[in-house]
């Protein structure tokens, strides 16, 4: 019974660890955006950083990758984390630039039209 509670004990103090981690990243994230510490490829950097940091945080602390016995269970959930990971960001700057390319020949204008008929058709 004493060997379960400190088991318990021990992964309540891991969650929390790992808590206070995940929430210091993301409001440094947060500060060194809004904060306009650095800009360009200097804030891309950090964020990057950060975002890694991010998921290393999440798969020790919260998944217990440290404790797999399989060591291939634990490459392919890094190597699946990586392809999500480059799925929704190289999907997002794809959307993004789409969508800054088929607005650019249109003056301000005109979008404020074409949203505007978006708008009241619904979408």
């Amino acid at each position: 019974m004493a060997k379960q509670h400190s088991e318990i004990h021990d992964l309540m103090i891991k969650y929390v660890i790992g808590f206070l981690l995940s929430l210091l990243i993301t409001l440094g994230a947060y500060f060194f955006v809004t904060g306009h510490v650095f800009t360009g490829v200097g804030l891309s950097l950090v964020l990057g950083i950060l975002a890694l940091s991010q998921a290393v945080t999440q798969l020790y602390l919260f998944l217990h990758l440290d404790n797999e016995s399989r060591p291939r269970l634990k490459l392919l959930s890094l190597v699946f984390m990586l392809l999500i990971l480059v799925i929704v960001v190289a999907g997002s700057l794809w959307i993004m630039y789409h969508l800054n390319y088929n607005m650019m020949e249109l003056t301000p204008d005109q979008k404020d039209s074409y949203l505007n008929s978006q708008r009241d058709k619904g979408f």
